[in-house]
């Protein structure tokens, strides 16, 4: 049976599990639900909080799970990514009062606070800079006004919080993180692991691309399919007028009435766009 950690709480968990729902997994109808086996799948979720789940999975405990890739790089436990899953995204960055800083290098003998320790001490670290890091539990804007650090670290969405705190974000980004499949580094390769993966990416797939069915001329196939490539080659098929043939392909998304657009004006006609629910490439 696999066994699979999921995020118990907050914007996470409920991504999370609409992605895994998506997939075909059973999921929790309450968030009281702290085990759920789903027999179908041979699979059982276990829903726990976010910063505990690299844990887990380093210790061999559970096979895979859902979290940020931000806790899990803080958490230090040996588990590697397998899939990187296109929400919760957010971005690491240093923020402090205008003037003393600008970059990484100028935090040598500040004090640094943060909720991320594990992670702020490999970056400084890497940059070879020596300062102290504080560490907080929570939001951690009111460090410098309270006196107990000279900057922060932390996640920074729109900077709204950091900018009424009377912090400046400065510097490159620490990170860039986003929800991530993980297990732990070195594992036998598991093929339950293997299908939620392919699973997982047929859900990213299927939300980024919408299926594009059109009717063209014969003679202008060449330049509508240079429009809709597809992901491969678009698919081509006759229709009763010999002149005309039918076209499906894959179409991103964000580029749907563009690309329906061009292809109007060179003449094709009956354009037809459909949701794709699910895949497999």
């Amino acid at each position: 049976m696999l066994r699979i950690a999921v995020p118990n709480k907050g914007a996470l968990s409920e991504a999370a599990s609409d992605m895994l729902r998506e997939s075909g997994y059973r999921q929790r109808s309450s968030s009281r639900e702290l085990v759920l086996a789903d027999p179908d799948n041979d699979a059982e979720f276990f829903f726990l909080r976010p910063r505990d789940i690299a844990v887990y999975i380093g210790s061999g405990t559970l096979d895979v799970g859902i979290t940020g890739r931000d806790l899990l790089l803080d958490s230090g436990v040996d588990v590697e990514e397998v899939l990187p899953l296109g929400f919760g995204r957010s971005t690491f960055r240093f923020a402090g009062p205008p003037g003393v800083a600008k970059a990484v290098g100028d935090l040598a003998g500040l004090r640094v606070a943060t909720s991320y320790a594990g992670l702020l001490e490999r970056h400084l670290a890497d940059h070879g800079v020596d300062a102290t890091v504080v560490r907080l539990d929570g939001a951690v804007e009111s460090a410098v006004g309270l006196g107990v650090a000279d900057v922060v670290a932390d996640v920074v969405e729109t900077g709204s919080t950091l900018r009424a705190a009377g912090l400046e974000v400065f510097g490159e980004p620490i990170l860039q993180s986003e929800a991530v499949l993980v297990r732990r580094a070195g594992a036998d390769g598991n093929p339950s692991v293997g299908v939620l993966a392919r699973r997982l990416q047929g859900v990213l797939t299927a939300r980024r691309y919408v299926m594009m069915d059109y009717d063209v001329r014969v003679e202008l196939v060449e330049r509508a399919c240079a429009l809709t490539p597809g992901l491969e080659s678009p698919t081509v098929s006759p229709l009763h007028d010999k002149g005309w043939v039918a076209v499906r392909a894959m179409v991103p998304r964000a580029t749907t009435n563009r690309v329906m657009d061009e292809l109007y004006e060179l003449g094709a006609r009956a354009i037809l766009v459909t949701d794709i629910h699910a895949c497999r490439l």
